[in-house]
Order: structure tokens, then C-alpha cells, then sequence
């Protein structure tokens, strides 16, 4: 044990008191044996947990950053097929406008055709009603002028014809008139 001992007064340098400066061969060997145990130690039990929460944090925060990603991706994806929706249900929209003045039209011009139609209907309906009445008027009026020329005539002659003769010679006499139709 003498020569243990002894060693470890070299090294620990008891029999020598240095200034804050020199070197102490002990002090060092002391030193490094406390640093190294220190090292295996904070290496063993520290470090190698630390180490292994550093890197889950670093896997922690990779993954958060690939889920932010891939979400950013994924709202991108969906604002373009929902600016693809909104493009395609605006021109269904325009299409559906389109059509639906085209129908207007069509349907302007149906209006206007059936209008025009019933228009020349009830114009034609009408002259034929004024065509009837006027025929019956001058039928009428014939009458009429040959009963006052059978009195005028009875008159006028003083006759002993009777007022039905008197009537065929009047009625005769005007159908030979030319007929007019004005």
C-alpha cells in the first residue's frame, strides 16, 4: 500500500504548495479523472436522454411540419376545386340565362304570331260580317225602292194595276240594273 500511497502524494502534490499559476502535476491527474468520471456519468444517464428527447422533439416537429404541409397542399387543392365549382356553376348560370331569354324570345314571337293571326282572323270575320249586313241592306233597300216605285208609279198612272204587278215590273227592272257591289 506504501507505493499506492506514494503516488497519490506525487500526483496529489501535498508536499508541494504552489502559486495560483504553476502547475500541479496531481491537481491535473485529479482533474481529468473527475472530468472523465464526470463525462461517463453525464454521458450514461444524461446525455443519452436528453439525446433521445431531443431527437422525438425533432421527429415531433418534422411530423407537425409534414401535417402543416400536407394540409396547406390538401386547402390548396380544395380552393381550386372549389374556384373550378364556382367557374363551372357560373357559366350553367350564364347558360341558364341564355336559354332562358332564347325562350322569351320564342316565346315573344309565338305571342306575336298567334296575336297577328287572331288580328287578320277577326279582320276577316269582320268584312264578312260587313259583306252579310251590306248585302242584306242593298237586298233590303231593293225591297224598299220597289215598293216606292210600285206607289210612285200607282200614282203617277192612276192605274187599275194591281199593286203585284206593279211590283214584277219594278222588281224586274231592277234586276236588269247592273249589280253593284260598292
Amino acid at each position: 500500500m506504501k507505493p499506492l500511497w506514494l503516488i497519490l502524494m506525487i500526483l496529489g502534490g501535498e508536499g508541494h504548495k504552489g502559486g495560483l499559476m504553476d502547475i500541479d502535476p496531481g491537481l491535473m491527474f485529479w482533474t481529468a479523472v473527475t472530468f472523465f468520471l464526470v463525462l461517463l456519468v453525464l454521458g450514461r444517464y444524461t446525455w443519452k436522454p436528453i439525446i433521445k428527447t431531443l431527437q422525438e422533439r425533432e421527429e415531433k416537429i418534422k411530423n407537425s411540419l409534414d401535417q402543416a404541409d400536407r394540409a396547406r397542399r390538401e386547402s390548396e387543392a380544395l380552393m381550386e376545386k372549389n374556384n373550378a365549382i364556382l367557374a363551372r356553376a357560373e357559366l350553367e348560370a350564364q347558360q341558364i340565362m341564355k336559354k332562358a331569354q332564347e325562350s322569351a324570345e320564342r316565346l315573344k314571337a309565338e305571342i306575336f304570331k298567334e296575336a297577328t293571326a287572331k288580328a287578320a282572323e277577326f279582320r276577316n270575320a269582320a268584312i264578312q260580317e260587313i259583306d252579310r249586313e251590306k248585302t242584306a241592306a242593298l237586298i233590303a233597300l231593293q225591297k224598299e225602292v220597289a215598293d216606292i216605285a210600285v206607289t210612285a208609279a200607282g200614282k203617277i198612272i192612276n192605274a187599275a194595276l194591281n199593286p203585284e204587278q206593279h211590283k214584277k215590273i219594278v222588281d224586274d227592272f231592277i234586276s236588269s240594273l247592273p249589280n253593284q257591289k260598292n
